[in-house]
């Protein structure tokens, strides 16, 4: 069976050590055996798709699809996929070993025609020109205009008789108050223009069982030609439950020592943050611990020294930074979502993801109000 992964890729899917990859070469060459455990662990990867797509009570698309984090929990209610679309190859590779299909390309260079009818679209189109984060370009950045491929898909296809009925955006926070709320302004009258009616809101992880602070945006419409929505109406939000969470619950053991930052990238962290509490401005490194109530938003840039959140292990050792399997429950991803990519790649791809619980929330409170509305 070929899985399409390097041999660096299928070490660090299967939690090998820091040189996994050698391990690996050894086993293909007779110098080593595997264990017990890991004979097992090799033939159980990816031997069955974690998430099949098997629903039959309403269709959607998966836009901007990245790893699926949004696609899970509308398959969990009964949703069938009948299109995706990332155009990144390793998000491309996750998403294949855990729906069994390769999302479409570039949604530019996509017809709609080419699009089958659906019934919901999904879409966490991409978040940079909006971010704190990034260069705050919005509409002028060819990234931000990639809303409207979103409004080219809709409105083509209500123009053809069959409008999604309903759908779901996400973006970062920072969305509703870019260039003096003017990019918000445009989206939501676009999408009024559209025909659609359109509450947003922004909820943060935290409040929904996952110890991250990660506040997004989320916009829901509902088809105003096709149900028969009150005057006055206003979608509700799901009620956060707001348990107090715990960072230690998320935490494995036995963490392997390659993600123990060195002496002198920790030395380096510590000279930034004096520098930058000398000037004023306050940023540097953030420590946690296990009894941490949550940590800090996961970003697609964590890969590179793990600033945002470092593990504390003890005042003699450096501490260390998140495994990709701890990333990926801080995001609320179910267990058996497979990681099928090198560490690298997993801490872009969880960093740029969605906060699954989240999303399971507010999934099910559209269909709901899908079930209550009268149609036209």
């Amino acid at each position: 069976m070929s899985i399409g992964l390097s041999v660096k890729e299928f070490a660090d899917a299967l939690g090998l050590g820091r040189n996994g990859d050698v391990t690996v070469r050894q086993w293909e060459t007779g110098e080593l055996v595997p264990s017990n455990e890991q004979y097992e662990r090799i033939m159980n990867f990816a031997s069955v798709v974690p998430f099949p797509n098997v629903g039959d009570k309403f269709t959607f698309i998966d836009l901007f699809a990245g790893i699926g984090g949004i696609r899970i929990p509308f398959g969990e209610q009964g949703g069938r996929c009948v299109f995706s679309s990332e155009w990144d190859k390793h998000a491309q590779q996750t998403y294949r070993i855990n729906f069994g299909e390769i999302p479409s390309g570039n949604i530019q260079e996509i017809m709609t025609s080419d699009i089958p009818d659906f019934d919901v679209l999904l879409g966490g189109f991409p978040c940079q020109p909006f971010s704190q984060a990034g260069l705050h370009k919005g509409f002028s950045d060819t990234r931000g205009t990639l809303f409207f491929e979103i409004e080219r898909i809709i409105k083509e296809k209500k123009e053809s008789g069959n409008a999604p009925k309903a759908f779901l955006l996400e973006n970062v926070k920072q969305l509703k108050g870019h260039d003096k709320g003017n990019t918000f302004r445009v989206i939501m009258e676009h999408i009024n223009a559209l025909g659609y009616y359109a509450e947003a809101r922004v909820l943060r992880a935290g409040d929904f069982g996952v110890p991250q602070n990660r506040e997004r945006i989320y916009i829901v419409g509902f088809d105003r030609d096709y149900f028969d929505i009150p005057d006055g109406y206003v979608f509700e939000f799901p009620v956060a439950p707001k348990q107090k969470t715990r960072l230690g619950d998320i935490l494995e053991n036995n963490v392997d020592p390659k993600y123990t930052i060195s002496e002198k990238l920790y030395a380096g962290h510590r000279e930034r943050r004096e520098r930058n509490k000398a000037k004023g401005n306050g940023f540097g490194f953030s420590m946690f611990n296990a009894e941490s109530e949550y940590v800090n938003t996961i970003s697609a840039r964590y890969y590179k020294d793990g600033s945002e959140v470092l593990i504390y292990q003890g005042d003699d050792v450096p501490p260390r930074k998140l495994t990709p399997r701890e990333c990926a429950r801080l995001q609320g991803f179910p267990e058996n979502f497979i990681i099928p990519v090198s560490d690298m790649q997993a801490y872009k791809q969880f960093g740029n993801s969605v906060a699954v619980p989240v999303i399971r929330a507010i999934a099910g409170q559209m269909l709901n109000e899908m079930k209550t509305f009268k149609r036209r």
